[in-house]
């Protein structure tokens, strides 16, 4: 049995069992500015905050880990001047946010391929994980410039250059020794697959985001906008939650 307290402020009750890594495709923000005939990177805007507060509910909720999706590897392609607003948000983010997300003990990490970031994109998220580095309650996992087959394709490398320089035979290689090589390595072994995979604006796909650590993750989409995505919303996912039943392939 779950059981369930009451938030007097929001009316909405907040189950007392979170899952402890909780994963969010972060949808919508062009819809959501479309929608008030504002330019897209005002979307951008308003889902950085709207990160801000789920970010602050999950730590409060207990949840260990978020796993954010900011940017994925085909966003590249999107226009150049939405792509620069975009990569200037982390910068914005630890100006304005994480000083309290730090009060409030949360950690800061990221996952992906840092190599094509602009410099201050890059400098915004390190002085973020530097600030943040021994802080215990949630850890707000960032996935910018991330692609789940190229992280898969790059742990196979290695392994494979581990087993021609016989750190490894063959044998050796077992779900552990994958889940070892993969970017979400950083994370408590225990905390690297996500419980719960949230998707908001109603589109039903996982694209690419974190494709192996998924695999027996429960999934929640919802036709929010990310931008209206606020905590009543993300405790709505988590009380879909605790109503599955998670059989991780037996009965």
């Amino acid at each position: 049995m779950f059981k369930f307290q009451f938030n007097q402020k929001s009316r909405v009750e907040v189950p007392q069992v979170v899952p402890n890594h909780v994963g969010v495709i972060m949808d919508g923000n062009g819809r959501w500015a479309k929608k008030r005939m504002q330019p897209r990177i005002m979307g951008h805007k308003a889902g950085m905050e709207a990160l801000h507060k789920v970010a602050k509910v999950a730590n409060d909720m207990g949840v260990q880990v978020l796993t954010v999706y900011a940017f994925s590897t085909e966003n590249w392609s999107r226009p150049q001047s939405e792509v620069s607003f975009i990569m200037n948000l982390p910068v914005d983010f630890y100006d304005n946010y994480v000083p309290e997300l730090h009060k409030n003990n949360v950690k800061i990490q990221m996952i992906g391929d840092t190599d094509r970031l602009p410099e201050g994109t890059f400098t915004a998220l390190r002085k973020a994980e530097e600030l943040t580095k021994l802080n215990t309650g949630l850890i707000l996992n960032f996935a910018l410039n991330y692609g789940g087959r190229a992280e898969i394709i790059a742990a196979v490398q290695q392994i494979a250059q581990d087993v021609l320089d016989a750190k490894y035979s063959p044998d050796d290689i077992d779900e552990q020794l994958i889940s070892d090589h993969l970017q979400t390595r950083s994370l408590p072994r225990t905390l690297r697959d996500p419980d719960l995979i949230i998707r908001t604006s109603g589109e039903l796909r996982l694209s690419n985001f974190l494709p192996w650590q998924a695999a027996y993750s429960e999934l929640y989409f919802t036709d929010v906008l990310w931008p209206d995505f606020d905590e009543a919303a993300f405790r709505d996912a988590i009380l879909a939650y605790n109503k599955r039943k998670r059989r991780f392939g037996g009965i």
